[in-house]
C-alpha cells in the first residue's frame, strides 16, 4: 500500500475468548464514501476487483485470528482454496504481522458464512487485493497484544520488547513465548484496539519466494481435497445422465432390477438424471449403467458448432465507423466452447434430515449456496450448515453450485447421507462451459494514426447467477456504465479495456440466449478479446510499414505496460534469428490493476506439426515462453511464478488444441483423453517468468496471464505461417478421438465395481 496509509493506524477488536482472539472491523474513512468516476473506459478506473471491493466493504473486515495455547495462530479465510495458493498467501501475512515462523500459523477454509454478505465469494483474481489489510490487521493486533501482556507481567513498557518467530524478548534477557501467553492475553470483554502495520521495508515474509504450506501433504498424497472427506453413512452415489445437455427424465422402466444389483441401496429421480446410491462408485457406475430411462428433451436439443455459430454471426452488432476518409481494417474471429472442467471431478456430501442439512463441497461462493439449497430444500438458512473443501482445481468451476444441490435433492429424495461424484463424462459434456463466441474488430487509421478502434463481441449468454450478479445488482447505481445493463455487460465494461492510443474505442458485448451451461471460466471474457485485438495490431503494424514490437511500443499508453513490454522484449531477444517456420508473437494485458507481456516462440514446422502423439492432436508446438509481469506487489513471488506459468498453458491450450465439439445438443468430449488440454508434449521446454514490481498493493495475478499468453501464441503463429488464424483453436477441425456413446452417460468402469 502507499506510504501514506502505511503510516495510519487501523481499528481492529479484542474478543472475548479463551484465548487470544483478534477481529477486524476497518473502514477506510478516505474511501468509504468516495464516488465512483465514470471515463468513457470504465475498467481504467473501476474494473471488477473495485466492485467486488465496494459490495464486500460493510463486511470486509470481519476476520478473525486466533493465538493457540500450542504457540500456532490459527485463522478461516473467507475464500476457497482450489490450488491457487490463497492459503499460503494468508499464512504469510499472519506469520509477517505477528513474527511468526510460517509454520506455526494454521489456515483453514471458512463455512458459508451468511453475516459476510457478499463478502465471501472467490473469483475475478479478487482475494489478495480485498484481504491483504484486513487480515494483517487482526495479525498486527494479536501481535501487539501478546507484547502488551508481555510488558505488564514484567512492568516495563512494549515498546522496549522485541519479537521474533514467536518469542517476546527484552534488553535483559527474559523471554516468554506467545504459547505462555495465549491465554493472559484474553480479552473478556470486546475491546477496540489500533495498530499501524509494518512498512514494506521491514518485511521478512511477505515478499520472499515461500513454498506452499500443503506443498508436502500434496507430494505425499494426505492433502485432503473433497473426494477424499468421509461422513459416516455416506455411502457412494452417481447419476444416470441424459443423452442431451438438461434432459429430463420420464420414466424409470426397470428400477427394482437396478435395485436388486450387488450393493446398490437406493435409486431416485432428480432433476437432470436418475441417482444411484451404492457401497462402491464401481457399484455405481454398475447400476447407473443398467438402468433403462425413456428421457425428455434438454435445453438446447439439436445444436451444434455450426447452428450456434450461424446465430452468433445473426446477432452481431453493427460496427458505427464507416472509415469514409480512412484506411480500414476488419477482421472477425470464432472461439469455440471450452470446458472449464478441473482435474478433481464435481463432488459433493450432502447429510438432509428432516429439519437440517449439512454439505461438504468445494465452493467459490458458500453463501449463495447455502441460500439456494435452504430454498431448495424448504429449510430456513440457518438449517443448513456448508463446509468448503479444498479443491482440485476449479477455472471457475466451483463458481456453481451444481454438484452440491444436486448432492441435497438426492439426499433428502433418499432420505440418506450421499457422497455424490461426477463422472469425467458428467463434468465435460454436462458441467459448465465457456461459451462460444465470436469477436468482430474495425480499425480506422490514416497518416500513421489509427482514428478508431471498434470492437464487437457476440457470445451465448454466460450464467452469472452465483454472486456477481447480486453484487450488480445491488452497486449498479454506483458504476460508471450506468445500471441499465446486463450482468454480462456490465462485467465486460468492467474487465475490457485497450491498452493503445487508437483514437476513438469503444469494445461492447452481445449475448444469444441459448441455454447451455455456461460459466466463468478463468479469465472471463478477456482470452478472447485480447488474442482478437492483439491479432489486428499484428495486421495494423505491417499495413503501416512496422514491426510488431515498433508499433506496440508507438501506441502502448500505460507506464506499467511499457516498463513490462520493454522488459520482455529485451529478456526474450525479440527479433532474433529463427528458422522458416519458426517465428515469435508478443502480447500485453493490464487487468486486475496488474500488468503483463507475454513472448513466445512457435515451431510451426511441418516435422514438428505432423509428428506423431498416441491420442492427441499435435500441430504447432510452443517451444520458448517468456512472461513479465507486474503485481504492483508480490507476496509471494514463488507462487506467483506458478499462477502465472498456469496462465501461459492455459492460452497455449486455448489458442491451439482445447475446445468442445457440440453436436446433437451435447459436447463429443466425454475424458481429459479427449479434451486436449497442454499436455507434455506442447508445453514449452523453455518456460522463464520474471516478476517486475512497481510497488504498492498486490494487484490480483490468478488470471493475468491467461489472455496475453493465448494472444501471443496466435500472433507467433500468424507470422510463423502467414496466414492469420481466425477460428480458436487451431484444431478445431480435427476431432483426434472417437466419441463416448452418450448412452449410457458413463463409460464402462475399469474395476469389478467392489473396490473403487
Amino acid at each position: 500500500m502507499a506510504e501514506d496509509l502505511r503510516r495510519r493506524r487501523f481499528l481492529a477488536y479484542l474478543l472475548a475468548a479463551p484465548t487470544l482472539a483478534v477481529a477486524v472491523q476497518w473502514i477506510d474513512p478516505q474511501r468509504a464514501d468516495a464516488a465512483v468516476p465514470t471515463l468513457p473506459q470504465p475498467e481504467e478506473i473501476f474494473d471488477l476487483g473495485d466492485l467486488q471491493n465496494l459490495a464486500a466493504a460493510p463486511t470486509a473486515n470481519l476476520v478473525a485470528v486466533q493465538m493457540n495455547r500450542d504457540g500456532t495462530a490459527s485463522f478461516a479465510v473467507p475464500r476457497a482454496e482450489v490450488g491457487q495458493g490463497i492459503t499460503t498467501a494468508v499464512a504469510m501475512m499472519v506469520a509477517e504481522e505477528m513474527d511468526l515462523p510460517l509454520d506455526k500459523v494454521v489456515v483453514t477454509l471458512a463455512d458459508a458464512r451468511p453475516e459476510l454478505l457478499m463478502n465471501q465469494l472467490t473469483g475475478g483474481s479478487n482475494s489478495v487485493r480485498s484481504i491483504y489489510t484486513p487480515v494483517r490487521t487482526a495479525a498486527a493486533i494479536a501481535r501487539q497484544r501478546l507484547v502488551q501482556t508481555a510488558a505488564a507481567q514484567w512492568g516495563t513498557t512494549a515498546s522496549s520488547l522485541t519479537t521474533r518467530d514467536g518469542v517476546i524478548s527484552d534488553s535483559t534477557g527474559r523471554t516468554a513465548t506467545y504459547a505462555s501467553l495465549a491465554v493472559a492475553a484474553a480479552s473478556s470483554k470486546i475491546e477496540a484496539a489500533t495498530v499501524q502495520l509494518k512498512s514494506t521495508s521491514d518485511f521478512k515474509v511477505l515478499g520472499t519466494p515461500r513454498n506452499r504450506v500443503d506443498a508436502r501433504d500434496i507430494v505425499m498424497g494426505r492433502k485432503t481435497f473433497g473426494m477424499d472427506i468421509q461422513v459416516p453413512n455416506a455411502k457412494p452415489t452417481m447419476v444416470r445422465r441424459p443423452p442431451t445437455i438438461n434432459g429430463t427424465v420420464r420414466s424409470v422402466n426397470n428400477q427394482a432390477a437396478v435395485l436388486a444389483m450387488p450393493g446398490v441401496t437406493d435409486v431416485a429421480v432428480v432433476s437432470h438424471g436418475v441417482a444411484v446410491r451404492a457401497d462402491t462408485f464401481g457399484q455405481c457406475i454398475d447400476g447407473l449403467r443398467a438402468l433403462d430411462v425413456t428421457w425428455g428433451p434438454g435445453t438446447v436439443d439439436g445444436e451444434s458448432d455450426a447452428s450456434v455459430l450461424a446465430k452468433l454471426k445473426a446477432a452481431q452488432l453493427p460496427m458505427l465507423v464507416p472509415g469514409l476518409l480512412t484506411e480500414v481494417l476488419d477482421a472477425e474471429f470464432t472461439f469455440a466452447f471450452a470446458s472449464n472442467s478441473p482435474l478433481e471431478p464435481d463432488n459433493a456430501i450432502a447429510d438432509v434430515r428432516k429439519d437440517s442439512a449439512e454439505i461438504w463441497s468445494s465452493l467459490k461462493v458458500p453463501i449463495v449456496a447455502q441460500e439456494d439449497i435452504a430454498a431448495q430444500l424448504g429449510l430456513p438458512v440457518d438449517a443448513v450448515k456448508v463446509h468448503v473443501a479444498q479443491g482440485g482445481g476449479s477455472f471457475g468451476r466451483h463458481l456453481f453450485h451444481d454438484v452440491a444441490a444436486e448432492a441435497a435433492e438426492i439426499s433428502q429424495k433418499m432420505g440418506k447421507p450421499v457422497k455424490l461424484m461426477w463422472s469425467r463424462t458428467d463434468d465435460f459434456r454436462q458441467g459448465r462451459t465457456h461459451p462460444m463466441c465470436t469477436s468482430r474488430v474495425r480499425v480506422t487509421y490514416a497518416l500513421g494514426n489509427v482514428v478508431s478502434y471498434e470492437q464487437r463481441h457476440t457470445s451465448v449468454q454466460t450464467e452469472f447467477s452465483h454472486g456477481l450478479g447480486e453484487m450488480l445488482t445491488s452497486y449498479a447505481a454506483k458504476l460508471p456504465i450506468a445500471g441499465n445493463l446486463s450482468f454480462a455487460e456490465s462485467i465486460f465494461l468492467l474487465t475490457q479495456s485497450s491498452p493503445y492510443n487508437f483514437g476513438v474505442t469503444t469494445q461492447l458485448l452481445n449475448e444469444i440466449p441459448l441455454k447451455f451451461n455456461t460459466g466463468s471460466m478463468r479469465n472471463i471474457y478477456s482470452p478472447n478479446v485480447v488474442t482478437a485485438q492483439e491479432l489486428v495490431v499484428d495486421r495494423l503494424a505491417a499495413k503501416m510499414g512496422k514491426d510488431p514490437v515498433s508499433f506496440r511500443r508507438s501506441f502502448l499508453r500505460d507506464a506499467k505496460l511499457k516498463a513490462v513490454f520493454e522488459k520482455a522484449v529485451s529478456v526474450g531477444q525479440w527479433g532474433r534469428a529463427l528458422p522458416a517456420g519458426v517465428a515469435q508473437g508478443i502480447a500485453v494485458h493490464s487487468e486486475y490493476q496488474g500488468a503483463v507481456c507475454c513472448l513466445v516462440e512457435i515451431d510451426c514446422r511441418p516435422e514438428t506439426v505432423n509428428r506423431p502423439v498416441t491420442d492427441g492432436v499435435t500441430g504447432p508446438r510452443v517451444t520458448k515462453a517468456l512472461i513479465v509481469v507486474d503485481p504492483g506487489f508480490a507476496i509471494n513471488p514463488r507462487g506467483l511464478e506458478a499462477q502465472m506459468i498456469g496462465g501461459m498453458n492455459d492460452g497455449i491450450a486455448l489458442a491451439l488444441t482445447s475446445s468442445l465439439h457440440i453436436k446433437d445438443g451435447i459436447p463429443l468430449e466425454g475424458s481429459w483423453d479427449n479434451y486436449f488440454y497442454t499436455r507434455q508434449w506442447n508445453t514449452p521446454l523453455d518456460m522463464k517468468v520474471v516478476i517486475a514490481p512497481s510497488g504498492g498493493d498486490p494487484s490480483g495475478a490468478g488470471e493475468l496471464a491467461v489472455a496475453p499468453a493465448m494472444a501471443a501464441v496466435a500472433c507467433a503463429y500468424a507470422r510463423a505461417t502467414g496466414t492469420m488464424p481466425t477460428y480458436f483453436p487451431i484444431n478445431h477441425g480435427t476431432l483426434g478421438f472417437e466419441p463416448y456413446p452418450t448412452e449410457p452417460s458413463t463409460p464402462q468402469s475399469p474395476t469389478n465395481g467392489l473396490d473403487s
